[in-house]
């Protein structure tokens, strides 16, 4: 029996082999490295493809989360981020670095996002931004998140998309990334739409945001050695990964909707005490992700059958040791379904490359478990 890896990322490089060589010795014959045509190239088409005017590349999606918070969170009374405690600690690494405090939200159980009412009544004159993370690749309602804040008195409180795992999802009038006052990419090799090493970007329709997101990802510069904004640094997307980027951007609606035919395929076996997590607004399923009572159970039981698992992700930001001494707040409505559900969540594999029989085997596998 041949076993199914959680992902291969040699697979997606040998789908695209022969134009990925062509492209990565032209760019290094170019001598032109940084900040060339080719990154401008990547921005222009992946503003468009996302649904808006501006889109400046960094270096990682780390990076895309510090400096958006970096270039909105600038009022010294609202140092407070309101966010999810179970998307990895990206949001909290990016708070910690420039002083900021998370205050930390439930999510809703079947989609694993963010619960837009107790994000609202979290928010207060302290906060200096709401980030909302389209985890898994399913799509948060940031809409009805933006009436619901203007409703409650606070529609002057900024947006951050964090659609690190959300490449090409659509849904609510528009895609992620356009719903938001800034929005950052992640292009990690694993992403729906990777590089072949590190990249970021942030997005917006702002002209004047995407004037400051690019000051404070290059020193704070306006001009060459000219500082003009105060808390810059250096993040850029370099050619080689935007070219290939531009290279792959065209294959993220056809890879999507591969994995949602995986995905699917998998909901149509499931038994009994486990089911997927979902977004109703739409997704991309960059991961497949099960929700059961008995993970370690499952795990075992697909790991006899070749089926590689992991856990997306295993500890909440607010329960991480290195955290512990860090000023944070739980939002007034607790974090009930987040520290149940963390317990609960279990990924299979889930890769645009996987074969139909791999696909057939998770299958099989979930459809022989009982819980």
């Amino acid at each position: 029996m041949k076993s199914v890896p959680m992902n291969d990322l040699r697979r997606r490089y040998a789908r695209h082999e022969a134009e990925l060589s062509r492209i990565a010795l032209d760019v290094l014959a170019s001598g032109y490295w940084i900040n060339g045509p080719r990154t401008a190239a990547f921005c222009r088409e992946f503003a468009a493809a996302t649904g808006v005017a501006h889109c400046v590349g960094v270096a990682n999606g780390s990076d895309a989360l510090e400096v958006a918070l970096r270039c909105l969170a600038t009022d010294p009374t609202r140092r407070e981020i309101v966010t999810v405690a179970n998307a990895g600690g990206y949001t909290t690494t990016a708070c910690r670095l420039i002083g900021l405090v998370p205050v930390y939200v439930d999510i809703v159980e079947r989609s694993q996002l963010i619960d837009i009412d107790h994000a609202v009544a979290a928010v207060g004159p302290a906060t200096g931004a709401v980030v909302v993370t389209h985890l898994y690749g399913g799509l948060v309602d940031v809409p009805r998140l933006r009436a619901a804040l203007q409703a409650a008195g606070f529609g002057d409180v900024p947006i951050i998309e964090d659609c690190a795992q959300a490449h090409g999802l659509r849904g609510c009038g528009a895609g992620a990334g356009a719903f938001g006052d800034l929005a950052t990419f992640s292009f990690y090799p694993t992403k729906n739409l990777g590089a072949l090493g590190d990249g970021g970007a942030i997005v917006t329709d702002d002209a004047q945001l995407a004037a400051r997101v690019a000051r404070l990802r290059m020193y704070g510069w306006g001009n060459k050695y000219d500082v003009e904004t105060h808390g810059g640094r250096n993040s850029r997307l370099d050619e080689l990964q935007a070219a290939f980027l531009s290279a792959l951007l065209p294959h993220v609606e056809a890879d999507n909707q591969r994995r949602r035919e995986i995905v699917g395929r998998y909901a149509a076996m499931l038994g009994d005490g486990v089911q997927l997590v979902s977004s109703p607004h739409g997704t991309v399923d960059h991961l497949a992700v099960l929700l059961t009572d008995e993970r370690d159970r499952l795990a075992a039981h697909l790991k006899e059958r070749g089926v590689a698992t992991d856990i997306h992700f295993p500890i909440l930001d607010c329960e991480q040791t290195g955290w512990e001494d860090c000023d944070q707040r739980i939002g007034p409505r607790g974090l009930t379904v987040s520290r149940k559900s963390v317990k609960r969540i279990l990924s299979v594999p889930c890769f645009p490359e996987m074969t139909d029989d791999e696909i057939a085997q998770v299958g099989d596998a979930l459809g022989s478990y009982s819980a």
